[in-house]
C-alpha cells in the first residue's frame, strides 16, 4: 500500500526496473552533466569560480528538444541582459534606496512584458536587484552577462551534440491507450446489453467514461506535439522518419470516433422518456418494488402506462429503453456491433502505433478483416431495426442516430483512406537521400554501377543481376 501511494503504476517486476528508471536516470545524467560542464567552462574563460550563475542558466535552459532550448535560451539572455542594463542605468543616477529599488522592479517587469519574455519574466528584476546591490555595479553586470552567455551556450552545443530521443514511441503508446480506452467502454456497454435491457443508468455511465476518454486524448495529442518539437534542430531527425503526422492523423480519427460514440449514448439518454427519471428517484427514496408499482396507476403517469401496455406489456417498473426501441434480436445485434466496434478501435490503434516503427503490414491485415465484421453485424442491425414499421417517431429517430453512428465509425477508420494519407506523409529518414549521393560519389561505386545496370532503369542485365548494390 505504501509503496504504490509512494510510486503509482510502479513495475511489478525487477526486469522491468531499468527499463522505468532510465528516462529518469538520463534526465538527470543529462541536466547533471550540462551544469558541471558549465561551470568548468566559466571559471576557464572568467576565472570566477564562486558564482554558479553559469551552471544555474545551463539547468534553466537544457529541455526536452533542441529547439525549445534555443528558445528557453534567447529567453534567458534577452531577460538578464534587460535586467543588467536596467540596473546599470539606475545606479549611474542613485544609489540603493526604497525608492530605486521599487523603480527597479516596476520597470524591469514592464520591460518584461514589452519584450514577452514569457516564463523568463522574473528573471529581469531578479538580475536587476542582483546588480543594484553590489558596490561595483558595472564589473558585476559584465560577470553576470558572461556567465549566462556561458551557461546558455553550453546549454544549447550540449542539446545539439547530444541531442534528446523523440519521443516517437511513447507518442504510439499514448495514442494506444486512446483506442484502448474507448473500446474498453463499448465492451462494457457490449456484455450489459447482452445480458438485460437498456438502462438509463447504465447509459449515463458510458457517456461518463467516453466524457473520461478526453482526457487520454489529451495526453496523447501533447506527446504527439512533443514529437514535432522535437524533431526542431535535432540530429536524431536525420536518421528517423517524421512519424507526428500519421500519429496526429490516427489521434485526429480516434477522437471523431470518440465523439461519435459519446452523441449515440447521449441520443440514447435524451430519448428515454423523462417518466423513467422520476421513477429511479423515486426508488431511491423509497426502495420498494411494490410501492412504485402502485405510483405507476397514479393519474400524472397514466400515460406511461399505456405506453407500457403498447409496448408489450413493459411495465413502468422498468427504467429501461420501451420493447420497441430495442427487442431482443435487435439489443443482442446492437451489443454484437459494440463489441465489432471496439475490436476496429483496437486495431486501428495497434495500426497507428505499428506505423510509428514502419511495421504495419499485419496491423493493416487485422483492421481489415476488423472492418469487414463490423460491415457484416452493422447490415444484420440495420434488417432488423428497418423491418419492424410500426413505432412511434422519437424510436425511428433512436434507430437513426445508431445505424448513423456505425457509419461514422466506418468512415473514420477507412483504411483505403489511411493508406492513402500515409503515402503522402510516410516518407524515408532525410539521412537516406544522402546515401545515393555519397555512393555515386565514390568511383568504384559509380564503376560498378555502370557495369551492372542497363539503359532500362528498372532492369538489371541478366548475366550481372547477382551484383546489384543493396
Amino acid at each position: 500500500m505504501v509503496a504504490d501511494r509512494a510510486w503509482p503504476g510502479r513495475p511489478t517486476r525487477w526486469v522491468d526496473l531499468p527499463v522505468r528508471l532510465r528516462p529518469t536516470l538520463a534526465w538527470v545524467l543529462r541536466l547533471t552533466s550540462a551544469a558541471v560542464i558549465a561551470w568548468l567552462i566559466a571559471a576557464r574563460l572568467t576565472g570566477i569560480s564562486t558564482d554558479l550563475t553559469a551552471p544555474l542558466t545551463a539547468l534553466l535552459v537544457v529541455q526536452a528538444s533542441a529547439f525549445s532550448t534555443l528558445r528557453m535560451s534567447v529567453l534567458r539572455v534577452g531577460a538578464v541582459l534587460t535586467g543588467v542594463l536596467v540596473a546599470v542605468g539606475f545606479s549611474a543616477l542613485a544609489g540603493l534606496s526604497w525608492w530605486s529599488l521599487g523603480a527597479v522592479i516596476a520597470a524591469s517587469l514592464v520591460l518584461a512584458r514589452v519584450f514577452r519574455l514569457g516564463e523568463q519574466a522574473l528573471e529581469v528584476p531578479i538580475s536587476a536587484m542582483l546588480i543594484l546591490a553590489v558596490r561595483s555595479p558595472d564589473v558585476a553586470a559584465e560577470a553576470r552577462i558572461a556567465l549566462t552567455l556561458v551557461g546558455a551556450g553550453v546549454g544549447v552545443v550540449f542539446n545539439l551534440v547530444l541531442p534528446s530521443a523523440v519521443p516517437s514511441g511513447r507518442a504510439g503508446s499514448a495514442v494506444l491507450r486512446v483506442a484502448y480506452a474507448t473500446a474498453d467502454c463499448l465492451d462494457r456497454a457490449s456484455r450489459s446489453m447482452a445480458t438485460e435491457r437498456l438502462r438509463r443508468s447504465e447509459v449515463e455511465e458510458w457517456a461518463d467514461e467516453t466524457r473520461r476518454v478526453a482526457a487520454h486524448v489529451a495526453e496523447a495529442s501533447s506527446v504527439v506535439t512533443q514529437v514535432k518539437e522535437g524533431r526542431r534542430f535535432n540530429t536524431r531527425a536525420l536518421t528517423t522518419r517524421d512519424v507526428e503526422p500519421g500519429l496526429r492523423e490516427g489521434l485526429d480519427r480516434l477522437e471523431a470516433t470518440v465523439l461519435a460514440i459519446r452523441a449515440l449514448f447521449t441520443v440514447i439518454l435524451v430519448e428515454l422518456p423523462p417518466e423513467h427519471r422520476d421513477d429511479r428517484d423515486d426508488r431511491g427514496d423509497r426502495g420498494d418494488r411494490d410501492d412504485r408499482d402502485d405510483r405507476g396507476d397514479r393519474g400524472d403517469r397514466g400515460d406511461r402506462g399505456d405506453r407500457g401496455d403498447r409496448d408489450g406489456g413493459a411495465g413502468p417498473e422498468d427504467d429501461v429503453l420501451p420493447e420497441d426501441a430495442f427487442d431482443e434480436d435487435a439489443r443482442l445485434a446492437f451489443s454484437v456491433v459494440l463489441a465489432d466496434v471496439g475490436d476496429c478501435l483496437r486495431a486501428y490503434g495497434r495500426l497507428v502505433y505499428a506505423e510509428a516503427g514502419g511495421a504495419q503490414e499485419r496491423a493493416e491485415e487485422a483492421l481489415a478483416e476488423s472492418l469487414e465484421i463490423l460491415r457484416e453485424t452493422r447490415a444484420i442491425l440495420t434488417e432488423l431495426l428497418t423491418s419492424r414499421p410500426e413505432g412511434r417517431l422519437e424510436l425511428w429517430l433512436l434507430r437513426g442516430s445508431v445505424l448513423a453512428a456505425v457509419e461514422q465509425v466506418l468512415v473514420q477508420l477507412d483504411l483505403e483512406r489511411r493508406a492513402r494519407l500515409r503515402s503522402a506523409w510516410q516518407r524515408p529518414a532525410p539521412i537516406a537521400a544522402v546515401a545515393p549521393l555519397v555512393r555515386d560519389a565514390l568511383p568504384r561505386a559509380r564503376a560498378r554501377r555502370t557495369g551492372t545496370w542497363s539503359g532500362a532503369p528498372d532492369s538489371l542485365s541478366p548475366t550481372s543481376s547477382h551484383h546489384h548494390p543493396r
